[in-house]
């Protein structure tokens, strides 16, 4: 008998999330094994909660699959839900275990970083424990952070990337406007990996000879160095781009962003909610530089924008999720779908699948051997790996001249 494909999405969202969701929803049309494809609102609390649509209705044709790829964030929600620890109360895996068997589900695809994993990873765990062989568990990874292990890069990542690249590309041609000393400081997301940060490398020396200083969150913070790196520059160039981690932080573990400030609040899964950091630089330069300075904080921008993504990130996250589904439907479950990059010259990848317990719980962060010595730029190494993520674009699609995309819920 028939099952039917049920998927969602969870995290943060990003401008490539919904092209893994197309990729789902197009290999789960084709399969033989599955009857219909179902889509819970606002991640696996949406389970719980039964808030369940038929994608099988709702993108039913090649066009609207292709603008679904290109609907930035979660066209079906998402969520920050925690499950119960398994150990203390399993009632909610049971729930979610009765909810699939109600709605004869027999595939799973959970889309989504690192916490999204951790779902799997326990969800995946429950049903082998208990003897539940009907149901198979997936992961389809997503994050712009590229921290999740057993994937060379993550879906959304280059996208971001490519965007902030072209915003200090943009960056670079305004701030040589003016002939009097100028520093514009830009914060980056990334929690605890400097991924995106690093990407700002990619534009450095392409449209002018502005200097570039990066920061990431894997090597200590030094204000003092800081200072100096910026006084230094402004010796012989009259501008400076900083492209500095949300998660900078001493040599003592304090991130930058607290300086004067209370605790920082945490979200349910225990991670700090950071921001600040380029202000708190900002005020540093005016203060003991005196030149004009301006810190800007990309914050959703990184994640949200879909007016200039990469071909190779949308077409590599399709097919993530097409992965995915074949996954699940052989019989394969508590696993990521991933890919492997086979070459850089001529880029190619291969796609499989890696078992959750390498991915779950854990980061990937930039080697210290791709980071200068001086901790503020980065290497050949680390501009190779980037390079190829952000090739080819994808645009929006326009109507009346405004982007125009696909709405789920």
């Amino acid at each position: 008998m028939k099952k039917n494909l049920l998927v969602a999405q969870s995290g943060g969202p990003t401008a490539a999330i919904n092209a893994t969701l197309a990729g789902v929803i197009r290999k789960a049309t084709e399969c033989s094994e599955i009857d219909k494809v179902y889509g819970a609102c606002n991640g696996i609390q949406g389970v719980l909660e039964e808030k369940l649509v038929d994608l099988t209705e709702k993108v039913n044709t090649p066009e609207k699959l292709d603008l679904l790829s290109r609907t930035p964030a979660a066209a079906l929600g998402s969520c920050r839900f925690k499950l119960k620890d398994i150990h203390e109360d399993d009632s909610q895996y049971q729930q979610i275990v009765d909810i699939f068997h109600k709605h004869n589900i027999g595939y799973f695809i959970y889309i989504g970083g690192n916490d999204s994993m951790d779902t799997v990873a326990k969800l995946s765990g429950y049903c082998k424990s208990h003897g539940v062989a009907d149901i198979q568990v997936i992961g389809g990874p997503k994050t712009i952070d590229n921290d999740l292990c057993g994937i060379d890069h993550c879906p959304g990542f280059g996208s971001a990337a490519k965007y902030i690249a072209t915003v200090f590309s943009e960056l670079e041609r305004e701030i040589t406007v003016y002939e009097a000393k100028n520093v514009i400081i830009v914060e980056m997301m990334g929690r605890n990996a400097g991924w995106l940060t690093a990407a700002a490398a990619l534009a450095q020396g392409r449209n002018g000879s502005v200097p570039y200083l990066i920061y990431l969150e894997e090597s200590p913070f030094s204000m003092e160095r800081f200072v100096k790196d910026i006084k230094d520059r402004l010796e012989e160039h009259d501008a400076v781009l900083v492209a500095v981690s949300e998660g900078a932080h001493d040599e003592t573990g304090q991130f930058i962003c607290e300086q004067g400030q209370g605790a920082k609040e945490l979200d349910v899964f225990g991670h700090n909610k950071l921001s600040g950091t380029g202000k708190v630089l900002e005020e540093v330069v005016k203060e003991q530089i005196g030149c004009k300075v301006r810190s800007i904080e990309l914050n959703l921008l990184q994640r949200c924008a879909s007016h200039i993504m990469s071909r190779t990130d949308i077409e590599e996250s399709g097919k993530l999720g097409e992965n995915a589904v074949a996954l699940a439907v052989a019989g394969e479950s508590g696993k990521m779908s991933t890919l492997t990059r086979v070459s850089d010259e001529p880029y190619e990848v291969s796609y499989s699948g890696v078992d959750i317990s390498q991915v779950a719980n854990l980061e990937k962060k930039i080697p210290a051997s791709w980071i200068n010595e001086e901790g503020n730029g980065v290497t050949e190494e680390l501009i190779a790996y980037l390079k190829p993520l952000v090739q080819g674009e994808i645009s929006s699609v326009y109507e009346d001249g405004i982007p125009k995309y696909l709405l789920l819920k």
